[in-house]
């Protein structure tokens, strides 16, 4: 897992427009804002994550936030556990984002 802020996420994500965005929040944070073309996969609902989680093609980059930070942490922990190569936490999360937001 790589933690990157803020801005060098934004850098990331305009170098390579092959990464996968992960939003691990709840169904009511996503109904506020998301991040364009994110995927959600609410890692607190545990098995519906699992299931989500072993169905991605782990060899992709995968950006994963969540509101502040934690949550998102957590996940990119399980997804390397089920033998992810590439996650990127956003420190911070989606209430500090900054960037381009769907609701």
């Amino acid at each position: 897992m790589t933690d990157l802020n803020q801005q060098q996420w934004q850098e990331e994500l305009a170098k390579n427009p092959e990464v996968i965005i992960l939003d691990v929040r709840t169904e009511a944070e996503v109904a506020e804002g998301f991040m364009p073309n994110a995927q959600h996969l609410d890692i607190l609902d545990a098995g519906v994550f699992m299931e989500g989680a072993n169905a991605l093609i782990k060899d992709k980059d995968y950006f994963v936030y969540c509101k502040s930070g934690s949550r998102s942490v957590q996940a990119c922990m399980i997804m390397e556990s089920l033998g992810f190569k590439n996650t990127f936490n956003l420190l911070g999360g989606f209430s500090q984002w900054d960037g381009e937001t769907t609701i």
